[in-house]
């Protein structure tokens, strides 16, 4: 095993979310928001990718501070009733891991609760570690304190590690922890964001 540490991402990664989950609630609440904002969902994905999540809300779509916090109850009380799919061939690259004595992890911009709804409801092995949405700023990615965190637990070299994502703050994660990366291009075909990753993977 090349790897003793899968670090997954969640959305977009392990799980087809943002289609049935993230961009209609984002649809929903810019209609009472931002009205006249129209923003596909081929660059709801661009922005996701850079300048990322905060920023897109930020900068874009221009919220303020506390229509970001409304915003925020309103994602959490959508996703909340919608679960999402895994993707073909997740749970078996998971299961077999697990089975060879891996360690599998998941650093998110979820919540860990609806992480571990998910992965029941699509019967994958339970994470060993979650770090998601509910984490302090400063420790979400593309912060290195998830993967730096994993890895004193369990005693990891940075060459133990692999990161598994489909978005540049997962990438910037993996760099700045000095660990290996590989990207999740399986959800969207985002031209530029699948040439950026290939590019800096």
């Amino acid at each position: 095993m090349r790897y003793k540490c899968l670090i997954f991402d969640h959305d977009d990664t392990a799980v087809n979310s943002s289609v049935n989950v993230h961009y209609p609630s984002f649809v929903e609440f810019m209609k009472i928001h931002r009205p006249s904002l129209d923003i596909p969902i081929e660059d709801f994905m661009r922005y996701n990718f850079n300048p990322g999540v905060l920023p897109f809300f930020r900068e874009i779509c221009g919220l303020s501070d506390s229509e970001l916090k409304e915003e925020e109850a309103f994602w959490v009380d959508y996703t909340a009733k919608h679960v999402s799919e895994a993707f073909p061939g997740i749970r078996e690259i998971m299961e077999k891991h697990r089975q060879n004595g891996g360690i599998i992890c998941v650093v998110s911009h979820s919540f860990a609760s609806n992480i571990i709804r998910d992965y029941r409801h699509n019967g994958l092995p339970e994470p060993d570690m979650i770090f998601g949405w509910e984490q302090p700023l400063a420790e979400r990615k593309p912060s290195p304190y998830p993967v730096l965190k994993i890895m004193e637990k369990y005693s990891l070299a940075p060459e133990e590690v692999l990161v598994i994502d489909d978005l540049k703050p997962g990438l910037d994660m993996a760099r700045s922890a000095g660990v290996d990366f590989a990207a999740a291009l399986w959800c969207f075909e985002i031209p530029e964001n699948e040439i950026y990753m290939r590019k800096n993977a």
